[in-house]
């Protein structure tokens, strides 16, 4: 039998692809055939659409608020700045 059942054929392929891709390549080829296939199931299943989606909808329906800094007086709701007294 000469399938991937054997322990010894599997031990030998993964020498093999250690001496082919070095040692600092198999993590990043991991973390990057693991982000792919992550990809390809949330593309099938819909999730990373309505991941996206709820994150937009709560950026565009979120005010940001706004501190004001001391010395500083807040801009009109015009969008005009403040105008200064004329000098006496």
């Amino acid at each position: 039998m000469m399938g991937l059942d054997n322990p010894i054929h599997i031990a030998f392929l993964l020498i093999l692809v250690l001496l082919v891709f070095g040692a600092k390549r198999l993590p990043e080829m991991g973390k990057s055939l693991g982000s792919g296939m992550r990809g390809f199931k949330d593309s099938l299943t819909g999730e990373g659409a309505q991941t996206t989606l709820t994150a937009q909808q709560a950026a565009t329906t979120t005010p940001t608020p706004v501190t004001p800094v001391a010395g500083l007086s807040a801009m009109p709701a015009d969008g005009n700045p403040p105008q200064a007294p004329p000098a006496a």
